[in-house]
């Protein structure tokens, strides 16, 4: 007959079972258990904050390329500047030591608001007092930093009473990296493309609201002032409700300041804002902020940039189009019955769509992008010379001026390079090259650059009023030379007043400067800093 051995022997063998690694000791707290209630509506804040204070990161820096330029820049110093914030507000969460359920519903309300009205404030003040801009985009970056790095160590502090701390650090960090995760993939493909930034803004915000709203009954019992919080959550929510409901208003009283005349369409997408005007002088095209053609003038411009390269070839048959997504170059590239296809890479599909489909873009573009000679594939034009085997007559460049990086990419050696491997022997490229008045060493960069490559490079410049006088690169291996003909019909290239395109006066003359190399992208700096001086 055998006796059982006694209780505290069982357990002390059943703890000392548990392997933790030498020299810890196994503790009864750390067993498996079920999570509470209160740790689950936690955590899943936990998801929502993250989610929420990225996304406001995010959408100040979206902004601020918007109206700024250079996403590289922008995107960078909001990033470092919110991170720093979050630190000072990490550092401050030490001097909250009692109520802690009340101060996390504070600082929720204060975020949801702050954070929330971001991107519809931001709008207006660059509309209304656009000197205040920066001042405003990083005192409110730093204010709901600061805010975001007051959370989480309030959530951990609360969870602490009942989670193990082992625990309570694995899992809010994988909570808090699983909504950042999330909210960054969504941002760009969901958010802003059907809501806006300034909508995307109060949503979010209204997220953050109803976190407070679920604290407000997990912690019933421990809040002092109840009835004064849930007066608080529900005018938070009340006011973010308001501006959804206003969010046309918002973005119509700031775009219609912006750009001085009737929007009559305006679209995001995930690669930029697409916003089209039309006023006395015609339709107008803006992406993210910049003028792209304004009807009264663009054939000056797209007469000059298509025109020389293809006369002087003779009879192109395969034509490429890169950028110029509206459809007005591959207009007037139609114009030769020699041309049997015209290939048009473009990023963005909306650009695309709005000018092939929308019978009033249509109309601007003589319907050319319905044209059964042309083909349209919509993908960054980097790597489609990377991965294309077609070789071409003529190509035309029309990408917007290097602002960023992104674009900067497009004008460097590297892309000059490989564009002259699809240059058919006999062949042209050329390519819009900004102002070589006002960006004058940016302009010569580009020269530089194409000829760094073994090409031979024929500078122009045009007039076009409302850009002002403006500057094309013919890139070639055979030397270019004055066309015979133009096509009928030219209302501002003709053949005598040809010549006077290729003539630099001496304020737009060569001047030195380097080559732009992926490496370096010298051209984003010189550009910024000459348009920059424009600008102030």
């Amino acid at each position: 007959m055998s006796s059982s051995p006694p209780a505290d022997t069982t357990a002390r063998d059943a703890h000392d079972a548990l392997d933790f690694g030498p020299g810890i000791a196994a503790n009864p707290q750390d067993l498996p258990r079920r999570a509470s209630p209160l740790e689950i509506a936690m955590l899943f804040s936990v998801f929502v904050v993250a989610a929420c204070g990225l996304l406001y990161e995010l959408a100040a820096a979206a902004l601020a390329s918007y109206l700024l330029g250079d996403s590289v820049l922008q995107f960078s110093t909001i990033i470092g500047t919110y991170l720093f914030a979050m630190g000072i507000g990490s550092w401050l969460s030490r001097y909250l030591v009692r109520e802690l359920p009340a101060h996390f519903l504070r600082i929720e309300l204060m975020v949801a608001l702050v954070g929330g009205a971001l991107p519809a404030v931001l709008s207006l003040v660059n509309a209304y007092v656009p000197t205040a801009f920066h001042w405003m985009l990083y005192g409110t970056v730093l204010v709901v930093g600061t805010l975001v790095g007051l959370e989480i160590p309030l959530v951990m502090r609360i969870l602490k009473r009942n989670v193990v701390l082992r625990d309570l650090v694995s899992k809010v960090l994988t909570f808090d990296y699983l909504g950042a995760l999330a909210v960054s993939l969504a941002f760009p493909l969901l958010l802003v493309p059907h809501l806006g930034l300034i909508r995307t803004g109060l949503v979010f915000g209204l997220l953050n609201a109803l976190v407070a709203v679920w604290a407000l009954f997990l912690f019933k019992g421990e809040l002092r002032r109840y009835t004064s919080h849930a007066l608080a959550c529900l005018l938070v929510i009340g006011a973010l409700i308001g501006g959804l409901a206003g969010a046309d208003k918002i973005t119509s009283l700031t775009e219609d300041h912006f750009y001085q005349e009737p929007i009559v369409l305006a679209r995001s997408t995930p690669y930029q804002r697409i916003v089209v005007t039309q006023g006395k002088r015609g339709t107008r095209l803006y992406l993210n902020g910049n003028l792209q053609f304004a009807q009264s003038d663009e054939y000056r411009y797209h007469e000059a940039l298509v025109h020389p390269v293809m006369s002087r070839f003779g009879a192109p048959r395969k034509v490429a189009v890169l950028g110029g997504g509206d459809g007005m170059a591959v207009r007037e590239v139609l114009k030769y019955p020699s041309v049997e296809s015209v290939t048009l890479v473009e990023l963005d599909p909306a650009m695309t769509d709005l000018f092939k489909n929308v019978p009033s873009m249509q109309a601007l573009n003589s319907n050319a992008l319905n044209s059964p000679k042309v083909t349209i594939i919509n993908t960054d034009a980097f790597q489609w010379v990377q991965q294309t085997e077609e070789v071409f007559d003529v190509i035309i460049v029309d990408f917007p001026d290097p602002t960023n990086f992104a674009v900067g990419k497009l004008f460097t050696n590297s892309f000059y390079s490989m564009l002259s491997q699809h240059l058919a022997a006999s062949g042209f490229a050329v390519i819009q090259t900004t102002s070589p008045l006002i960006a004058r060493e940016s302009f010569w960069t580009v020269v530089n650059t194409v000829e760094s490559v073994g090409l031979t490079a024929t500078p122009y410049h045009a007039h076009v009023p409302s850009f002002g006088e403006w500057g094309f690169v013919i890139a070639s291996r055979r030397p270019w030379s004055l066309p015979a003909t133009l096509p009928a019909g030219m209302r501002f290239l003709s053949l005598p007043s040809l010549p006077l395109l290729f003539d630099f006066p001496p304020d737009m003359a060569r001047v030195p400067t380097e080559v732009n190399r992926l490496s370096n992208q010298v051209l984003v700096h010189t550009y910024e800093r000459e348009w920059g001086k424009v600008a102030h």
